[in-house]
């Protein structure tokens, strides 16, 4: 698709590659080429699960191009339909994505593995939000990472600007699993692999309901659950799947999912 990112396909799994050396920076047109994938990885019915990586084995994403910014991308620019890396902001992205996070991850490289569904992590990982230091605010990780760990940490990787290693960030919670170096893609494709493999209507439904949750207060939010007045739950309640899920159980067997 283009020299800045790497596409490999294979059996509803889409392994994104940000491919900028040295640091794997985004810049503008970068973020834009990210968006329209992650909108055809989401509007593509076949495809079920995405993985996002960085090339080579230091950097996942430096995060915000700086070098860029000085030539004269402005900071508030188009990034295009998902914002800032191609997910931050994509409406409706409601199936699984999996940050393989290969190296380091600061500034913008560490908000858009936080917008992924899982982290796993090489051991040489690691994270951190130096933006303090250049007199400007991680807008994303503010809001995103004192939700995902305790509050009084966040604060201190957000006001210090202070490099966390992946064995710390799995202690926190952040990421799920810390791999040899060697072995992190191959686990994110077998994660990948399982998770296309099951119901993607459930995962859509899943996806909306967890976000709109955090608008909502917890009965206000079964209350919409039960009444299907969420689209995804509504066509989950409404499918061929739920019934051949009912089915499959009662004849313990697997169920076959059509996504529909």
């Amino acid at each position: 698709m283009s020299d800045v990112i790497r596409i490999r396909s294979e059996g509803g799994v889409l392994e994104v590659t940000l491919d900028r050396p040295k640091a794997n920076a985004i810049d503008l047109a970068t973020s834009r080429i990210m968006g329209e994938t992650f909108k055809a990885f989401r509007d593509d019915p076949d495809a079920r699960v995405a993985i996002v990586t960085g090339a080579g084995d230091r950097f996942f994403s430096a995060g915000w191009d700086l070098k860029a910014a000085a030539a004269g991308d402005p900071v508030d620019g188009d990034y295009g339909v998902g914002g800032f890396g191609g997910i931050q902001e994509l409406p409706d992205l409601n199936k699984p994505l999996i940050a393989a996070v290969n190296g380091i991850a600061v500034g913008g490289g560490f908000e858009l593995a936080l917008s992924c569904d899982l982290i796993l992590a090489s051991a040489t990982a690691r994270f951190g939000l130096p933006e303090i230091r250049a007199g400007t605010v991680a807008d994303a990780a503010s809001i995103k990472l004192p939700k995902r760990m305790p509050y009084h940490v966040a604060m201190e990787l957000l006001l210090t600007g202070r490099f966390m290693d992946a064995a710390e960030a799995q202690r926190w919670g952040v990421v799920n699993e810390v791999l040899e170096p060697d072995a992190l893609l191959d686990r994110a494709w077998e994660l990948a692999r399982l998770l296309a493999d099951g119901p993607p209507l459930v995962y859509a439904a899943t996806k909306e309901v967890v976000r709109e949750a955090e608008n909502l207060q917890a009965q206000d939010a079964l209350g919409r659950v039960m009444k299907r007045q969420f689209p995804t739950v509504d066509r989950l309640y409404s499918s061929e799947d739920v019934k051949e899920g009912a089915r499959a159980f009662a004849e313990k067997r697997a169920p076959s999912w059509k996504g529909r």
